[in-house]
């Protein structure tokens, strides 16, 4: 269960829809209820939900990020109009799960890593269909599996490094000056224009917490992005 509870540090620290929190933490308490009971089958089904969810969000990071390049992607793909016109990353969840990870070459993943993250998608349909198998019938068993997945959440966050540092970059160029942003304070603007609006984890955070600022050092605004970046560390050590 410990090993589990990782998961959380990649999933976003707060939604722009309560709906969407409410689901999150609904989805780990199936999980979190079903592997305590020992119906581990369950449990990994409610994991690999929170899987797919982390990539719903990296998918779209990379769609906030590079808009452009994003809808080259979709172009001609099955589901185009919902895709380029989602309004929350679980729209995603309408594509088939398998291709959402071929977003992921934005980010620069290879066809080696996107075949490992879909292994998953595969492994997750043996035991969601009534074919009379048992696949997880001990805690180890589960655990390995939980091992798994957080290994490829690891490898797919490490690709969304520049990413993220893309997308900090440009919010600052964007609002670094108080006067031409719609909200003055610093602290509520970080939080609803970049934190919710790209959906930010704690372990995306500290990622942007790293982000070299050197061009900003000699601006007139040099001081308000230091604000902005304060108000960026204090969402992660609430």
């Amino acid at each position: 269960m410990d090993a589990a509870r990782e998961i959380h540090e990649y999933l976003p620290l707060a939604y722009p829809s309560a709906g969407e929190g409410k689901y999150i933490r609904f989805v780990w308490e199936a999980f979190e209820s079903n592997y305590e009971s020992g119906k581990y089958q369950f449990a990994m089904l409610a994991f690999h939900m929170l899987y797919m969810s982390y990539v719903f969000f990296s998918v779209w990071q990379i769609r906030q990020a590079k808009p452009e390049a994003f809808t080259h992607a979709v172009l001609f793909q099955q589901k185009e109009k919902e895709l380029l016109t989602a309004s929350s990353p679980f729209t995603f969840s309408e594509i088939n799960e398998r291709s959402i990870f071929k977003f992921l070459r934005l980010a620069g993943c290879e066809n080696q890593h996107i075949g490992k993250f879909q292994k998953l998608v595969d492994q997750r349909n043996e035991i969601a269909h009534a074919n009379g198998n048992i696949f997880f019938n001990d805690r180890a068993t589960a655990d390995q599996r939980i091992e798994e997945v957080m290994l490829q959440i690891r490898g797919i966050q490490a690709h969304m490094t520049p990413v993220l540092l893309g997308s900090l970059l440009q919010f600052l160029r964007d609002s670094a000056n108080p006067d031409e942003r719609e909200i003055e304070d610093a602290f509520l603007h970080v939080e609803m224009n970049f934190i919710h609006k790209h959906y930010l984890s704690r372990m995306a955070i500290e990622t942007c917490l790293s982000c070299d600022l050197g061009e900003f050092r000699e601006s007139p605004l040099h001081a308000e992005v230091t604000t902005l970046m304060q108000a960026l560390q204090a969402s992660v050590e609430e």
